[in-house]
């Protein structure tokens, strides 16, 4: 979505005011493929039902949400999804769906223009059906996801193709643009492979090292924090994204990690809400309180919503610190500590200012205790996730 000036004020009264006007809810953890790289467990330990998601959707309408992503696991796994789309659009929600497609058909595709959906991400790990096979774990899974994407497309239906990057498919990434630029459609390579929802840290060893990203960092294209001179400060880019973004980029944001807790958040499918999906430590359960009483009241929250950049304890004086994609949930998940700094980001921030041509960078983490070992120091996920049943 565009940004303006319109927008952009739009965006800062959201955060000056605390308005969680950008909601992710993860309508269920089921899937039908089997990621490598997939961090959730696909187990049903009592997902919301119909009448419950549409009570929560009630709240968000009422605390000022406006953009609401649908995903999961597989969304369409769930029969209710038309009526929960239906439900949401009634309340002038802007919806947006995550998925792989699979289960899209001609007539799917239609109902979810009638329904008015703006944007639909869909997975695509490769161009070669063998890999995105290999990763998803589903034979005919590239070719039906493929498929489906054509039938949205004729219906007018925005799609973008989302590809996380791993040693299994990092070969190909010029394939997987070539492939969206025939579809004509957007798309989002996505460096971040994270823990496992039960604590698990070996899908971190399907990451590729900095090195062997060189082939994506180097392209200005792709990462405009490399290709950025060191006089001048670096902007964003796109290869990260985060899970709850808009797509709406704003000064508002300047002195705040991202907008979690801020002006967005998370809804697990049992109703637990965090600021977002990387933060799995729950804030509050919707079976439990309301939502603004959530959002508004609880620890947690506030506990996110006070961090600044700027009053980092070591981040914050790091020489090379615009050069950087620090994930303040990944910092806790992969470094313990939710305002520090972790190995992933400080490795991949060295390599950006080197492309950037700045002299043997060194980060903050770095010069005070010397390189890590990459999966060092990473907490268990279920010491953090609390679910409540």
């Amino acid at each position: 979505m565009p940004n303006t000036p319109v927008m952009d004020r739009l965006v800062r009264k959201t955060v000056e005011r605390h308005l969680p006007w950008n909601v992710h809810i993860d309508l269920t953890y089921r899937c039908n493929e089997r990621c490598v790289h997939c961090y959730l467990d696909h187990h049903d330990y009592g997902e919301m039902t119909t009448r419950e998601v549409k009570n929560v959707l009630d709240q968000l309408a009422e605390a000022g949400a406006l953009f609401l992503t649908f995903s999961g696991g597989e969304i369409f796994l769930r029969p209710d999804l038309f009526e929960l789309i239906a439900y949401g659009r009634g309340l002038n929600f802007d919806v947006s769906l995550k998925t792989n497609a699979l289960l899209i058909d001609e007539s799917r595709a239609r109902k979810l223009r009638e329904l008015g959906i703006r944007k639909i991400q869909i997975s695509i790990y490769s161009a070669d059906a063998t890999i995105h096979d290999a990763i998803t774990k589903v034979p005919g899974s590239l070719d039906r996801s493929l498929r489906a994407v054509q039938f949205l497309l004729a219906e007018g239906l925005q799609v973008k193709l989302a590809c996380p990057l791993m040693k299994q498919n990092l070969a190909g990434f010029r394939e997987v643009q070539a492939l969206a630029e025939k579809l004509g459609v957007p798309y989002m390579l996505d460096l971040t492979i994270t823990p496992m929802m039960d604590g698990g840290d070996g899908v971190l060893a399907l990451r590729s090292s900095p090195t062997d990203l060189l082939r994506v960092l180097q392209d200005q294209n792709l990462n405009s924090r490399a290709c950025t001179p060191p006089e001048i400060e670096p902007k964003s880019t796109f290869i990260t994204g985060s899970s709850t973004s808009s797509g709406i980029e704003s000064s508002a944001y300047d002195d705040i990690p991202c907008s979690a807790g801020h002006n967005s958040c998370y809804i697990s499918p049992y109703g637990d809400v965090s600021p977002c999906v990387q933060m799995p430590k729950a804030a509050g359960n919707l079976r439990k309180q309301r939502f603004d009483e959530i959002w508004y009241g609880s620890t947690e929250m506030n506990r996110v919503r006070a961090v600044r950049e700027s009053q980092l304890p070591l981040c914050s004086s790091c020489s090379i610190r615009g050069y950087c994609e620090r994930c303040p949930g990944l910092a806790q998940m992969e470094g313990g500590d939710l305002l520090g700094a972790y190995e992933r980001a400080c490795e991949l921030a060295e390599m950006n200012a080197r492309l950037a041509g700045m002299e043997n960078p060194i980060s903050a983490m770095h010069l005070e205790s010397g390189p890590a070992p990459v999966q060092s120091g990473i907490a268990r996920r279920n010491d953090l996730v609390q679910v409540s049943l």
